[in-house]
């Protein structure tokens, strides 16, 4: 298997990173643009996009095989997991959310606000209360790379709340210019937004009402998919790899890759694989001394 040795940049020494793999794993070439890191426990198999070639692919951790997941896939992007196991996934191509079920079948969850088509849903995640959390810039209708040219419905890129159960479909951050990645912290009082036009990062406290207060910068620089892990640190993919930051917002580590990363994952049977998705194509993984919060 291809590999190269793994660069940490330790620039805080509350990082405390003593041990891990020594090189980080390349586990597949030959896509245009990936995105979308997913893994699911039960079968330990990663699916992840390909979002120019219009397909989603699947990694299985117990042989190494790639194979197609699907295609069409409606130009996938950011994709994640709900409380029952099944694929969520931003089609941003067809602008809409789906859940794929356990037959293969495939449900849409929010296509529409207020009438209005989305414009092309970009990342997602699910609290533990099911509801979906997900971005929509406009990405997916400004050229045909990655969608369809059109023109915005709604006329703003907005972070959105999806009750699954009742469909509701909420605006719950209305003051961005391109939002893209976003994660809830460990404890899910926090949820940290990208907007990579703005390029930083902003946090925002998430109410009992399931609203969002505040929207502070956390940290400044070209961001897409960010994932927190057990510490409550925050992993964003950026142009030179991955960057890790302290809960209290400084920059404490670097992960130097070939090119940009454009999305993670935390996987495996102890959630301490990282998955790492190039926007140069690859999909990368390196096995770490810290999890992924769950």
């Amino acid at each position: 298997m291809e590999r190269f040795r793994a660069e940490f940049e330790v620039l805080d020494e509350r990082f405390g990173y003593d041990g891990g793999d020594e090189y980080v794993e390349v586990l597949h070439r030959g896509s245009r643009k990936t995105e979308g890191p997913v893994y699911f426990p039960a079968g330990r198999y990663l699916v992840w996009s390909d979002i120019p070639n219009d397909r989603l692919l699947r990694w299985d951790e117990t042989t190494g095989a790639v194979g197609v997941f699907r295609t069409p896939s409606g130009n996938a992007n950011g994709n994640t997991i709900d409380l029952e196991g099944r694929l969520i996934t931003c089609e941003q191509g067809a602008r809409r959310v789906t859940r794929t079920e356990h037959d293969g079948t495939v449900t849409v969850l929010a296509d529409r606000y207020q009438g209005k088509r989305l414009n092309s849903p970009n990342d997602v995640v699910v609290r533990s209360d099911g509801t979906i959390w997900f971005t929509d810039p406009r990405y997916g209708i400004t050229g045909y790379y990655e969608g369809s040219p059109a023109e915005s419905e709604i006329g703003g890129d907005h972070v959105y709340r999806l009750d699954p159960a009742s469909g509701e479909l909420s605006i719950v951050a209305d003051d961005f210019v391109r939002p893209n990645g976003l994660a809830f912290s460990p404890d899910e009082s926090l949820l940290y937004v990208v907007d990579t036009r703005k390029r930083h990062m902003r946090v925002f406290e998430v109410t009992a009402e399931g609203t969002l207060a505040g929207g502070k910068v956390f940290a400044e620089a070209w961001f897409d998919g960010i994932r927190l892990d057990s510490y409550g640190r925050v992993w964003a993919a950026a142009m030179d790899g991955l960057h890790c930051y302290d809960p209290d917002g400084t920059l404490i580590a670097r992960l130097r890759l070939p090119d940009s990363a454009s999305n993670l994952t935390f996987g495996g049977p102890k959630r301490n694989n990282l998955f790492i998705t190039g926007s140069a194509g690859d999909l990368y993984s390196i096995r770490v001394t810290f999890a992924g919060a769950r």
